[in-house]
């Protein structure tokens, strides 16, 4: 039974099995939904916490653009992250870590520019290729914002034990190397 009332089967119809209440008496007429076994069940409440996440995060991450610059496209947040942490990419890898076409990296890149957070610089280890870096003022006002986010952190998660953050941030590091194969 499930929270409704309603029973559900779990194979196809035959003796014996439960049906749903729409009257399907186990002929095999009508259809019923079938149950998510119980050993699914961590599955869908896994989907169920990192959909409330993600929504969450889009939400915090559009917030902390505008907090960077109110004009930063929320898309475009990610990249000063990543710029941030690891020094001057080149266009093409910055695109190929987001998952986008190189017209919106272009766009992207272009309007970080036009803000004067960026700025692109010949490639040391290639003269025809150009490696995007953060400008000064780029960097200082990632800087501030990832402050303020950290010590958010700090204070939501007071009560967890240090080793259960830095467990979290380890799965949460499997996962999201999970998701870009």
């Amino acid at each position: 039974m499930t929270g409704s009332g309603r029973k559900f089967q779990t194979a196809k119809p035959g003796r014996g099995t439960e049906v749903h209440e729409d009257g399907n008496n186990g002929t095999g007429e009508g259809t019923a939904p079938v149950a998510p076994r119980c050993a699914d069940q961590e599955f869908l409440a896994l989907e169920r916490e990192l959909t409330v996440l993600l929504r969450r995060a889009r939400a915090n991450q559009g917030e902390m653009a505008r907090e960077v610059h109110p004009d930063l496209e929320p898309a475009a947040y990610g990249l000063l992250i990543r710029l941030d942490e690891q020094g001057g990419q080149r266009a093409t890898d910055l695109a190929a870590y987001v998952g986008v076409g190189k017209a919106t990296m272009s766009r992207q890149l272009r309007a970080l520019e036009d803000l004067g957070l960026i700025a692109r610089e010949p490639d040391p280890a290639d003269g025809r290729a150009w490696l995007v870096t953060l400008t000064e003022e780029g960097r200082g006002r990632v800087g501030q914002v990832r402050e303020a986010r950290r010590a958010r952190y700090v204070s939501q998660l007071a009560h967890w034990d240090r080793r259960e953050v830095a467990e979290l941030a380890r799965l949460l590091h499997e996962l999201n190397g999970i998701a870009e194969k």
